[in-house]
């Protein structure tokens, strides 16, 4: 093994690389053990980290977890070109599908940025803007990322109130971590997620996540339409749609296809959906 010219710029990277590439966050002991590095070596550095907002710390648990600093730089990555180029025209075909407008967001510390919009024919202007940053709690995009993500990361990124962007109009009322928390199992045990009117009154949105080869959330795939008259069944095959475009862009970025909802309801006719979501 080559010595590195730099050790404590070696052993730092190593440490990102080691606690991106796990599941959720991990003991210091544990880091030390696996890189073969000395424990008070290894408690420096992610001090340092820490610091910096590379690392964030998980006391209850004794834990380390990738911080908002890195999560932003892993975005800046996937928010350039490649990504936008790659889901521009898998979005394109899905609003041609379903006559909705469609948004791709990454995820931006605690907030999502929508990269891609393609808007329906006809349809009003959303505020889902190409470089826009909304909330992630607030948005059907957030939503699928952050229930995508180990708990204890979603915790990580929530660790209080003060981490909430507080709304007196956000029906879902998501101002505390137990909320988000009652709302991503919702998601999951959906299959998808979905936000009605708590970024404009009276529209609402469904999105799943685009996952990278670890089943890690990289972005998210949405459609927004109007909440009025829209049957459950009918959701659920829009859901299908958006589904099936994010597991496309998932496949060509060498990831995996979001799990599949728990509920038999997401199994209804896609055609229903797309001939009852027309605006």
């Amino acid at each position: 093994m080559v010595t590195p010219k730099v050790p404590a710029a070696d052993h730092t990277l190593r440490i990102l690389r080691l606690l991106a590439s796990s599941r959720g966050p991990l003991a210091a002991s544990m880091i030390a053990g696996q890189l073969d590095l000395p424990r008070s070596t290894v408690y420096h550095l992610l001090d340092t980290l820490q610091e910096h907002g590379f690392v964030m710390h998980l006391p209850e648990e004794r834990r380390y977890g990738l911080g908002i600093a890195a999560v932003e730089l892993s975005s800046a990555y996937e928010r350039q070109e490649p990504l936008a180029r790659i889901g521009r025209p898998l979005l394109a075909a899905l609003v041609d599908r379903v006559r909705l407008s469609g948004h791709l967001a990454v995820p931006h510390g605690r907030d999502v940025l929508y990269v891609v919009e393609e808007r329906a024919p006809g349809s009003p202007p959303l505020v889902t803007d190409v470089d826009v940053r909304l909330p992630m709690q607030l948005t059907a995009s957030g939503r699928a990322i952050l229930a995508a993500l180990p708990k204890a990361q979603v915790r990580a990124l929530f660790p209080d109130r003060e981490a909430f962007v507080h709304r007196h109009d956000d029906p879902d009322g998501i101002d505390r971590y137990s909320r988000l928390r009652s709302v991503l199992d919702a998601t999951t045990t959906r299959g998808y997620a979905l936000e009605e009117g708590s970024v404009t009154a009276g529209l609402s949105s469904i999105g799943v996540p685009v996952l990278d080869h670890r089943g890690w959330p990289v972005a998210a795939i949405a459609v927004t339409y109007p909440a009025a008259g829209v049957a459950p069944e009918v959701a659920a095959g829009l859901a299908a749609e958006v589904r099936a475009a994010a597991k496309s862009l998932s496949t060509r970025i060498h990831g995996r296809a979001a799990a599949p909802s728990a509920s038999r309801a997401d199994l209804a006719p896609q055609r229903a959906g797309r001939s009852e979501t027309m605006v």
